[in-house]
């Protein structure tokens, strides 16, 4: 696991609607979608090619009685599950979900930053994942971003929880600083200081597609809705922020208009 720690590993779409979110998301992002075969739930594999990218699964009624939507949450690899959600607690964070086992996958937990954005905590079992796919590979996550209310104490927490490092410090203007960040590599992600008419705080995760006005067409067709782009990024990638049909945000990055 070493090689992984502090990194994402996996993604998982809770939704009001598992069919409804296969069609949207087989037909926007081009992945294929095969029932992940575990008793007693039904979870769904979404694959870009022969390679598992995330699962799917209804909202659980646990999280449905506090109020959790439909969203996108990012798995972080650890090397201690408990001993990291403690961390969290101690840094202001929320145990959302206490440590548990799922036989034969692994154990997680469902924590959330001192300002809300949620996130879990991994360590599978037995083989660990395959090594990642080139950057801009189609179907898989290109990008990850964070809302919050306050970037630099964002960062501070988890630069403290998994050792990530600040890469550029990109001025947006009125929008303030985008500061980008790694994890033991080149960046991954970036944070800011959302406005108070975004959304969050939480992360949001980019799937990477061929063409962004194609994609953008895609998600229109199929009812969900574009919020902001499709506009260009530094680096001369095109970018759009997204809602699916069931009201999970999502983003894409293509390396074309």
């Amino acid at each position: 696991m070493s090689a992984y720690e502090g990194k994402f590993i996996w993604y998982e779409l809770m939704t009001s609607d598992t069919g409804a979110a296969e069609t949207f998301y087989t037909r926007v992002i081009g992945w294929q979608a095969k029932d992940a075969g575990m008793p007693g739930q039904h979870y769904t594999l979404f694959l870009a090619g022969p390679s598992m990218v995330a699962g799917l699964m209804a909202v659980p009624e646990q999280a449905r009685a506090m109020g959790v939507g439909p969203c996108w949450m990012g798995y972080i690899a650890v090397a201690d599950v408990d001993a990291t959600a403690e961390r969290v607690r101690a840094a202001g964070g929320v145990v959302h979900r206490a440590p548990d086992t799922i036989p034969g996958v692994g154990r997680f937990a469902v924590v959330a930053d001192p300002q809300g954005a949620g996130f879990m905590l991994f360590r599978g079992e037995g083989e660990p994942p395959p090594p990642p796919p080139a950057p801009g590979t189609p179907g898989h996550v290109g990008w990850h971003e964070l809302l919050a209310n306050d970037r630099e104490a964002a960062f501070a927490f988890y630069s403290s929880l998994f050792g990530w490092t600040k890469v550029d410090a990109v001025d947006l203007g009125p929008a303030g600083i985008y500061q980008t960040f790694a994890a033991g590599g080149p960046a991954i992600g970036g944070m800011y200081q959302r406005s108070g008419e975004m959304p969050g705080p939480l992360w949001r995760y980019y799937f990477n597609v061929p063409a962004i006005d194609a994609a953008t067409a895609r998600v229109a067709e199929s009812g969900g809705s574009v919020l902001t782009g499709p506009h260009q990024v530094p680096g001369g990638s095109w970018i759009a922020n997204c809602v699916d049909p069931q009201g999970a945000a999502f983003a894409m990055v293509a390396p074309q208009r």
